[in-house]
């Protein structure tokens, strides 16, 4: 079943994405300079935000591989492929 954080980052563009990423990192510095300097109340919104991250920049990539053309494609399945073998 997909979050509600899920759904809203499908339905934004995606120079929303990569504004909101920027937002976001800009935000997890200042926590994790608080965190380290004072505390935190609630260490935890450490972890929600490095997780929001994560789902901003999987969905990025994720709509990158999509774009791709069946050239590109078959080129990194090669690639992934060479690696698997590694």
């Amino acid at each position: 079943m997909a979050t509600k954080k899920f759904i809203e980052l499908n339905e934004m563009s995606d120079d929303d994405l990569r504004a909101e990423l920027v937002q976001i990192n800009v935000q997890y510095q200042k926590l994790r300079f608080d965190h380290t300097i004072k505390g935190l109340d609630n260490p935890v919104t450490l972890k929600d935000t490095r997780r929001d991250i994560a789902r901003i920049r999987t969905e990025l990539r994720r709509r990158e591989v999509a774009a791709l053309t069946p050239e590109q494609t078959a080129k990194r399945s090669r690639i992934r492929l060479r690696r698997k073998n590694g």
